[in-house]
């Protein structure tokens, strides 16, 4: 399908229409760098389709809604359909839930969660691409109930959500091997600081907020918090916070901010698309 796609693209498409928006250092079997065009360029003749395709169940089906060099990371780094599908739902207690997806990619996770639950779904995420990609998914196919904002997770405040979704969001500073491109900027005192950042701030949140972590060590969670169900032999975890936050908390807290690096949108595994 995405061949004929491909096909009818350059058949049927102007120049002027055919823009290239830049370009990808992939790695999933990709050693080379791969075009990237954008929604709209593509829009006349792969609406139809791409409806069909937000709804579908199995990744090698949904991930053709995207462009080629974002669909070939999907393996290695956004979230399978049917964990987005349970995932969602995990978090999503009532119509209007509030969900924050950090370190959102082309925004996989928010819009399955949109399109199947009542929820309002918030991604984060550094990659300036990969936000214009979830932006333009969202504003082409008219997906109610997502925003997509381009920024650091130390700009965003914590207090406007009612739940939380983490996918190893900081990982590739600390594993060399999953870098997906030379856009941001990377370094293992990152991963730390990233991780202890939002910890904290989950420490902070009101009793009974939820978080799901897939895979990875859930560094973030802290200990206040209690696993209440798991999914995908364990790989998927719905936390909820059982305890109030220890006193160092605020403190740890107040050190944080008096002491932490000014780092700029594009830096670190946590710039917002």
């Amino acid at each position: 399908m995405l061949e004929k796609i491909t096909a009818a693209f350059n058949l049927l498409i102007d120049n002027e229409l055919r823009t290239t928006c830049g370009t990808w250092h992939l790695k999933c079997n990709i050693s080379a760098p791969m075009p990237f065009h954008s929604f709209k360029a593509l829009k006349k003749i792969t609406s139809r389709t791409d409806s069909a395709l937000l709804h579908a169940f199995k990744d090698d089906e949904f991930d053709q809604i995207y462009p080629a060099s974002v669909s070939a990371l999907s393996t290695c780094h956004w979230s399978p359909v049917n964990v987005c599908r349970m995932a969602a739902q995990f978090l999503v207690t009532d119509p209007g839930t509030r969900v924050l997806d950090i370190g959102c990619g082309p925004g996989k996770f928010c819009v399955i969660g949109a399109t199947t639950t009542q929820g309002h779904f918030t991604g984060v995420e550094q990659r300036k691409r990969l936000v214009k990609t979830a932006c333009e998914l969202v504003e082409c196919h008219q997906i109610p109930r997502v925003e997509i904002r381009h920024g650091n997770i130390t700009q965003i405040n914590f207090r406007e959500f009612d739940a939380f979704y983490i996918f190893n969001p900081f990982q590739e500073n600390i594993m060399p091997a999953l870098r997906i491109d030379y856009d941001v900027e990377l370094e293992p005192q990152l991963y730390t600081d990233y991780t202890a950042h939002v910890q904290q701030q989950l420490m902070r949140m009101p009793m009974t907020t939820r978080v799901v972590s897939y895979c990875g060590d859930d560094g973030e969670i802290p200990a206040c918090y209690a696993c209440e169900k798991t999914a995908f032999t364990g790989k998927l975890k719905l936390w909820v916070k059982k305890h109030p936050a220890p006193a160092y908390a605020s403190a740890a807290q107040s050190y944080s901010k008096e002491n932490s690096r000014d780092i700029p949108v594009g830096v670190g595994p946590f710039a917002l698309a």
